[in-house]
C-alpha cells in the first residue's frame, strides 16, 4: 500500500523532536505535558509511531489516543488550537509546502476528533463550559 503522505521515517522523526522541543517550552501546553511525560525520547518514539502508522500505514504504533486525552484529565479542548499551531509552524519548518499542508490537514482532523471527545471543562461552580 502506498504512503498516505509520501514523507519519510526520518522525515516524521525530524518534525516530533522539533514539536516537542516547543512544546516543553509552551507556556499552555508545556506544563500539561509535564504532568504526563517523564521519558521524552520513548513518549516520542511512540509518536513517532503513531505518525508512521497514520502517514506511512505502518503498524508501529499500539495505543489509543483518545483514551489517552481522556485519563489525563487536565488535556482539553482549548489546548488543541495551540497544539495545532506549534505543530503547522514546526511542519512548514520541515517539509516541502505540499507536504506540510497535506500532513497538517490529517493532523486538524485528528485534533478535531480528539477535542470533541474530551469532557467539557468546569467552571469554579462545576458548571460545564462551551467549546471555543
Amino acid at each position: 500500500m502506498p504512503p498516505r503522505i509520501a514523507v519519510s521515517p526520518e522525515q516524521i522523526n525530524v518534525v516530533v523532536a522539533a514539536f516537542y522541543t516547543r512544546v516543553r517550552s509552551n507556556p499552555s501546553l508545556g506544563p500539561v505535558f509535564a504532568q504526563h511525560v517523564h521519558d521524552w525520547p520513548t513518549h516520542e518514539e511512540k509518536i513517532a509511531g503513531f505518525w508512521r502508522n497514520a502517514l506511512l500505514y505502518e503498524r508501529s504504533y499500539d495505543g489509543n489516543p483518545m483514551q489517552k486525552h481522556q485519563q489525563a484529565g487536565d488535556v482539553h479542548a482549548r489546548h488543541f488550537p495551540i497544539w495545532l499551531e506549534i505543530f503547522d509552524e514546526v511542519l512548514s519548518e520541515h517539509l516541502p509546502q505540499l507536504l506540510a499542508h497535506q500532513w497538517s490537514a490529517l493532523a486538524h482532523r485528528i485534533g478535531r476528533g480528539l477535542s470533541f471527545g474530551l469532557r467539557p471543562e468546569v467552571d469554579a461552580g462545576g458548571v460545564p463550559q462551551l467549546r471555543g
